[in-house]
């Protein structure tokens, strides 16, 4: 075996091995947040479509109404509510030093949040930040 044979042999199975901890290391993206938060009318307590929020909307402070909709930030364990229903169990200000998804979250409803977020690749269209 010639030595270019060889150096080209050793930096395939560099570039294989490499690839396999690239992987291994994304595998543990896949954490489910905190916190999850669906759009929410302050005025009714019902779930409206998460479309209907601004990232940039400061926390509903419960003195403005007619200000429009703010997200509600449900636990992992919470119960999703369906768009149109009421929603109890959370809080209008924004969990701090904990992850949140915004939005992404199922409009039928769901059993709790967890069941219907997933992180990393291939996960929900809500986005993510921690606070």
């Amino acid at each position: 075996m010639t030595s270019s044979t060889r150096r080209r042999m050793r930096s395939g199975a560099v570039a294989l091995g490499v690839t396999a901890i690239t992987a291994a290391g994304l595998t543990g993206c896949s954490s489910s947040p905190d916190y999850a938060a669906i759009c929410v009318d302050p005025e009714t307590d019902e779930r409206v479509d998460d479309d209907e929020c601004d990232d940039a909307d400061d926390d509903y402070s419960g003195s403005s109404p007619g200000s429009g909709f703010f997200w509600y930030y449900l636990g992992a364990s919470s119960r999703v509510p369906a768009v149109g229903s009421g929603v109890s169990g959370g809080s209008f200000r924004t969990p701090s030093s904990s992850s949140v998804q915004r939005g992404g979250l199922d409009s039928s409803g769901a059993d709790s949040v967890r069941s219907t977020t997933r992180g990393g690749f291939g996960g929900s269209s809500g986005r993510s930040f921690s606070g």
